[in-house]
């Protein structure tokens, strides 16, 4: 007889209860009954607070599986203004709270010196601190008819040579990309997974898993069945939730679809 593999883990990332905190990130992961959590490093103090997160982690019995750096518009000064410098911390919390990924988005277009030598920076990185770190798939920004090509070298991961790779549904609905195929182009680079859904808007949606026009379904199953032992974390929006219990609402049909596709 084969053996069985172990499930895959379901963790949370904090960013799936904004506006709500870290801390509250922890919280609903551990009482809903997710196996970890991804740490979104953002505008939240307490994101950034090595300290802080593993007294959380510890508190709640919530392993740090990933740490996702500060790479948004909106996160440009949280530690500091160099962007080489919040990959060192982001590798730094990761050692200190036991995660075993970095998540990092190509740099944007206009981050000329950055996105120089991101491929090479990335793997150097990787040979430094002795982590993943998993650069994730993005997409075009669209207005209208218009299209930009916001990041560099390029938002498609799999056109790059990044010995690693976190493929998010949210983003390659937007992008218009077949997240199978995707997979299936990766192969062995396929080092984390964000699994979220999108009606293929230009918008980056977030929604519940099932929710939208993705194959997450089919997704799931296949990447459980090809031996992946990654993480997948649940990266959703909620912030249309008109109350907390619809919030966690939310976050259980996500848990609960993810484990059912994702069990071999």
């Amino acid at each position: 007889m084969g053996v069985v593999p172990d499930p895959l883990r379901v963790s949370l990332s904090t960013s799936s209860v904004y506006p709500g905190s870290t801390a509250s990130g922890f919280e609903a992961a551990a009482r809903l009954g997710y196996d970890g959590v991804e740490v979104m490093v953002g505008i939240d103090d307490v994101s950034a607070d090595i300290t802080a997160i593993k007294a959380l982690s510890s508190f709640h019995e919530m392993p740090v599986v990933s740490v996702h750096a500060p790479c948004l518009l909106v996160t440009q000064r949280v530690w500091g203004t160099d962007p080489w410098g919040k990959l060192h911390r982001s590798a730094e919390m990761a050692h200190e709270v036991g995660a075993s990924v970095v998540v990092v988005h190509p740099p944007f277009r206009w981050q000329r010196d950055y996105a120089k030598g991101f491929v090479e920076g990335i793997a150097d990185l990787e040979a430094e601190h002795g982590i993943t770190y998993a650069v994730e798939n993005m997409y075009p920004w669209r207005t209208g008819k218009r299209e930009f090509q916001a990041y560099a070298p390029g938002w498609d991961p799999i056109e790059q040579d990044y010995a690693h790779v976190t493929l998010d549904l949210s983003h390659s609905s937007t992008a218009g990309g077949d997240p199978l195929a995707m997979a299936d182009a990766l192969g062995d680079r396929l080092a984390h997974v964000h699994i979220a859904d999108g009606s293929g808007s230009a918008k980056d949606e977030h929604m519940i898993p099932g929710r939208g026009s993705q194959p997450c379904e089919e997704f799931l199953a296949a990447v459980a069945g090809s031996g992946y032992d990654g993480e997948i974390v649940v990266e959703i929006n909620t912030r249309k939730a008109k109350d907390q219990s619809e919030r966690e609402a939310d976050l259980l049909e996500a848990l609960a679809f993810t484990r059912l596709h994702a069990s071999v």
